[in-house]
């Protein structure tokens, strides 16, 4: 029996399962529709694709360093009690690890992971542990020294943040410091030039309509920008912070006391910029009860 698009098209919108995988389940059954759906949840293909329309905003952030080179990668399920599992923290460092030899997101997914890509050892995963899951992000940063930190770990390498710090100098414990202190103040950029434009500007926006209404004279509104700006970037960016370990000095200033150069920073937080939905769990039951 030909396999037709249609076909494919309808065992997808019957199992949720991907293209390719629907294709291959029609192939292996001679197209018979049922059995293809059978195929399909005995490799566990139809329930993982079920489940990925839930939202996914816990999970992990692991970090790992091979000589000047870290990444942080962040690996995604849908409750905290699944990111402390021995299971899935066993899978979250073995994808770090490939992490270290790929370059971005796409080919992490394809890499390999004992025998899997990294994207068909999550899919298994989805169907053992009975949970959303994906690999959201990862960040590679490059240098001299790198440095990692996590915080509130939850196993070696991994927790709900995970920081890099790339420096020139041989200062690991100063580094761990900074890193330490990326994890707490979460600066936007290592310094002016490094910053979003479009932040600048909606900053300097903001700042500008305020001096305004205080009626004050143009030469004087724009003295008053700039020392504002001047604030601004002195709390977002890191090396014109005040530097947690000793707020007398801003990192930039530590830094060379220190002896080294911070040339760059990574910071992932779980679940950062993912939208959760709130379910009203009395409701939901309240529902099932009319039926």
């Amino acid at each position: 029996m030909a396999i037709t698009a249609a076909l494919v098209k309808e065992l997808r919108d019957m199992t949720g399962a991907g293209m390719m995988d629907a294709k291959k389940a029609l192939t292996e059954t001679g197209g018979d529709m049922e059995a293809a759906v059978d195929w399909l949840r005995t490799k566990g293909l139809a329930k993982a694709a079920k489940k990925s329309g839930r939202t996914a905003a816990e999970g992990l952030v692991a970090v790992a360093v091979d000589g000047g080179k870290g990444i942080a990668v962040e690996v995604n399920s849908e409750t905290d009690f699944v990111a402390k599992n021995a299971e899935f923290q066993t899978m979250v460092k073995g994808i770090a690890t490939a992490a270290l030899g790929v370059s971005d997101i796409d080919a992490l997914k394809a890499a390999d992971l004992g025998g899997k890509s990294v994207e068909a050892t999550i899919t298994d995963k989805i169907a053992t542990i009975g949970e959303n899951m994906s690999v959201r992000r990862m960040s590679t940063i490059e240098g001299e020294t790198v440095v990692s930190y996590v915080h509130n770990a939850a196993a070696d390498g991994m927790g709900k943040i995970g920081v890099l710090v790339a420096m020139t100098g041989d200062n690991a414990e100063f580094g761990r410091q900074v890193a330490m202190h990326v994890a707490a103040i979460n600066p936007a950029s290592l310094d002016e030039g490094d910053i979003d434009p479009e932040l600048v500007e909606r900053e300097k926006s903001i700042l500008t309509e305020q001096a305004r209404e205080s009626g004050k004279p143009e030469g004087v509104i724009e003295k008053m920008i700039e020392g504002r700006m001047k604030k601004f970037f002195s709390e977002v960016t890191l090396l014109n912070q005040s530097f947690v370990v000793n707020p007398d000095l801003t990192v930039g200033a530590a830094a060379k006391e220190a002896g080294v150069t911070v040339t760059g920073f990574v910071r992932l937080a779980v679940g950062e910029g993912i939208e959760k939905v709130e379910e009203d769990f009395a409701a939901e039951v309240a529902k099932a009860a009319q039926g």
